[in-house]
């Protein structure tokens, strides 16, 4: 085989779709799939706890037919939507304040400290206790789980901001700590802090289906009713649902991003 001048071997010859990103992806998920199918068609696994993909359209179509599938996603979004924005906008707000107060971040300090290591999983039983089991209460477990992450996020991006555009502010007659926070700390942290907000979307959805299982109606309840059915192909039906559910989420929020940030070179 003839090698580059560089010393390299040249790519190997053929149609350039072959070697295609998107032929590659579809190649490769095409594949999972195959071996998916096989472990089942074999034998090495049974369908009641590893359903092959062939019997998930049945499965979707037998819960769309009867309307679950539908009302389960718009009780999950509920709890999703309310949960997000709460812990959305608790978490940017006390961010905002801490990083702009010194005095702030120094009483909260220890609270935080204490509070931050424990799971969200762990609010469960205030949860139950303070809001029975309701949609209050797989909201709070939302946006508990969603708080500490826009809060880490706003925080360490407005203590980033550059502090010679403060001083700038300031030269120009920009002294008011809300002007300022308007001006400057706000347009400069804006990335950083819509980056906390698109991970809290992912946590968000994990904490929804957490919150769920213990009993309030939704896509987490009715994979637990499935589990109990050993109905594991309407488990992983709402496994999916769940993926496209995020994946549609985090495009859409992508779009607004992009519009936001669109004043940046």
């Amino acid at each position: 085989m003839s090698t580059a001048p560089d010393g390299r071997h040249p790519a190997p010859a053929g149609p350039g779709f072959l070697r295609h990103p998107t032929f590659l992806a579809i190649l490769g998920f095409l594949g999972f799939l195959g071996i998916w199918e096989g472990v089942t068609r074999l034998g090495l696994m049974s369908p009641i706890f590893l359903p092959p993909p062939s019997s998930l359209p049945a499965a979707f179509w037998r819960e769309v037919s009867s309307g679950i599938w539908l009302d389960r996603i718009l009780q999950s979004l509920d709890h999703y939507l309310a949960g997000l924005f709460l812990g959305s906008v608790l978490g940017i707000a006390l961010g905002v304040a801490t990083g702009m107060s010194r005095t702030l971040e120094g009483l909260t300090a220890w609270v935080i400290r204490v509070l931050r290591p424990i799971p969200g999983l762990a609010w469960v039983p205030f949860a139950i206790l303070w809001f029975q089991i309701s949609p209050a209460a797989a909201t709070f477990i939302v946006g508990v789980g969603v708080f500490w992450i826009n809060y880490y996020a706003t925080l360490s991006a407005v203590q980033g901001v550059d502090g010679e555009l403060i001083e700038l502010a300031e030269s120009f007659g920009y002294r008011s700590r809300l002007v300022k926070l308007v001006k400057v700390v706000l347009p400069a942290s804006t990335p950083g802090i819509l980056s906390g907000v698109r991970t809290g979307l992912g946590q968000a959805w994990m904490s929804v289906v957490a919150a769920e299982l213990f009993g309030v109606a939704g896509l987490g309840q009715r994979m637990n009713e499935a589990a109990t059915l050993l109905a594991s192909d309407i488990v992983v039906v709402y496994m999916l649902t769940m993926a496209l559910l995020y994946g549609l989420v985090d495009a859409v929020f992508m779009l607004i991003r992009n519009r936001l940030l669109a004043w940046r070179p």
